[in-house]
């Protein structure tokens, strides 16, 4: 079964939710501050954590920072403004999904099971990808860890993700469509604007390398040779 956290500070929705989710073999810890919320997730055993925005010591961005900083489990946040700025902020912070109040439940569980279920499809187990190496770039998806030329890149989970989706398949063009159903899910139309974000952010970061090419209104592909011990020579997946 799944333990979710959910941090928000209002202490009529914990209980009425963790029963919902029993039907789906969830189960719900709810933590009405922050920091009591941080304090448990350090102990462990979470497969994912659920925030809402507005909370007391920090802002849901603030806390979702924090998380990033300390690791890759899943988040999906919680408004109750819903705007569009604040998705594409929660996004380029790392949030896996958003969703506004209010919401139905069924459709949080829905959300909660796609990031899960995307989770381990990302898994080397499933994916068959572990190591991809490329010239100065190597990404290692069973650490799920990034190393440009010789150097361990912090990135967000949402810059991992895509990144890894780019580098599956090297020279594909993926329209931002693309990448949304593939990384979110959800809500399409209202992320295309964070999609550019995260690959301003995720191309910064790897510099000086020239990773991600943009093909104007048709979206991103990953433009490097693959490692020569990686595609059998050095001509291999050469890409233009």
């Amino acid at each position: 079964m799944h333990r979710i956290l959910l941090i928000d500070d209002d202490a009529q929705l914990g209980p009425p939710l963790a029963l919902y989710f029993r039907r789906f073999e969830l189960e719900l810890v709810h933590a009405l501050k922050p920091s009591d919320g941080l304090a448990q997730l350090a102990a462990g055993g979470f497969d994912a954590a659920i925030l809402d925005v507005m909370l007391p010591e920090m802002d849901g961005f603030e806390l979702c920072r924090t998380i990033r900083r300390q690791g890759d489990l899943p988040v999906v946040m919680l408004t109750a403004r819903g705007e569009v700025m604040d998705r594409v902020v929660g996004l380029e912070l790392g949030a896996d999904d958003y969703l506004p109040k209010p919401f139905e439940p069924r459709e949080l569980v829905a959300r909660l099971q796609t990031v899960l279920r995307r989770r381990r499809a990302s898994s080397p187990a499933s994916a068959g990808d572990a190591l991809l190496e490329f010239d100065g770039l190597s990404i290692d998806a069973a650490r799920r860890s990034v190393t440009r030329l010789g150097a361990v890149l912090d990135l967000t989970g949402t810059e991992f993700d895509l990144l890894h989706l780019l580098a599956r398949e090297p020279g594909r063009v993926f329209s931002r469509d693309d990448i949304l159903n593939q990384l979110r899910g959800h809500d399409a139309e209202l992320y295309t604007r964070a999609v550019d974000i995260v690959v301003s952010r995720l191309r910064k970061k790897l510099e000086p390398l020239d990773c991600i090419k943009t093909l104007r209104n048709a979206g991103y592909s990953l433009a490097l040779r693959r490692a020569a011990s990686a595609a059998g020579g050095p001509s291999a997946a050469a890409l233009p």
